[in-house]
């Protein structure tokens, strides 16, 4: 990754976009895809030369101001907004290190273990897990390793058939590990991740290129599990407020469904091989 990462997102951006998705008439043949710089800056209230500068690099510092405007001209959504003033170093002061210690506290284990019928997770900013109970361990088996959702989506033989809806999973996955990049995008581990997924997976390589941003909130995950079959669920996602950076994720399924059942089997099967290991070991 080279250092311009704020204008990187503007040319992204900016080629997603046509001139009729912001109310603009187009005239002439196009070179390439998406606005020209010089209707990003008429839409913005700016110069065509300053916006230049900005995309090639040659200037950092835009104002809080100049920002908001290209969110609106950019049609910028919540999360890519906040990403935009991240790259831009306009965050707001005092923010705190959103790449904490990898330890997730005891009470926070303690309190993942009290859903005992639901998986649960923590996340790290660049999506490695944490922390997991005994249901979301059974749920994420098939991985070797169950270590981080990008590597998992992408680098793992098991990703394209547990993910019922592949392409959506890896475009939430990577636009969720884009987030990262408005934080601190020279982060070592950061750096690591998308530079190995790069290399194993071109689809990853495109989608990284987009510069798509979203957060976790809330959504619906179809999954098929080896074991139980299909799972129709939604998550939520929580920030972890003793440890920013940390989200606490949790995977449920509309009660007396299939995917609860499903979900329950999932679970006696679980800690089923558990008995059978410990007394393997037991009698060795």
């Amino acid at each position: 990754m080279d250092d311009n990462h704020l204008g990187d997102f503007l040319r992204a951006r900016r080629a997603g976009l046509r001139p009729e998705d912001v109310g603009m008439a187009s005239y002439g043949p196009r070179r390439v895809a998406g606005l020209r710089r010089e209707e990003v800056a008429v839409l913005s209230g700016m110069n065509a030369d300053y916006y230049t500068r900005l995309e090639q690099g040659r200037e950092r510092n835009p104002s809080p101001q100049v920002l908001d405007a290209l969110s609106r001209a950019l049609r910028l959504e919540a999360d890519a907004r906040t990403h935009l003033y991240g790259l831009a170093g306009a965050a707001p002061a005092g923010r705190p290190s959103p790449y904490p210690s990898p330890q997730v506290t005891p009470a926070l284990r303690q309190l993942m273990d009290g859903y005992p019928n639901t998986p649960a997770f923590v996340l790290g900013p660049t999506l490695d897990l944490l922390a997991v109970n005994a249901l979301a361990e059974a749920l994420f088996a098939p991985f070797r390793p169950a270590d981080n959702l990008a590597r998992m989506v992408f680098a793992d033989p098991a990703g394209r058939s547990f993910y019922a809806d592949w392409n959506r999973a890896a475009e939430a996955t990577v636009a969720n590990l884009r987030q990262a990049t408005g934080h601190d995008p020279d982060h070592p581990r950061l750096r690591e991740l998308v530079r190995t997924l790069t290399g194993h997976s071109p689809d990853f390589a495109r989608l990284w290129a987009a510069h798509a941003v979203r957060g976790k909130t809330r959504d619906a995950k179809h999954l098929l599990h080896p074991d139980v079959g299909p799972l129709a669920l939604t998550y939520q996602a929580f920030d972890v407020r003793d440890a920013p950076g940390q989200q606490l994720v949790i995977y449920h399924a509309e009660p007396g469904s299939p995917s609860a059942q499903a979900l329950n089997l999932l679970g006696t099967l679980h800690a089923t091989r558990h008995q059978d290991e410990s007394r393997g070991h037991t009698c060795s």
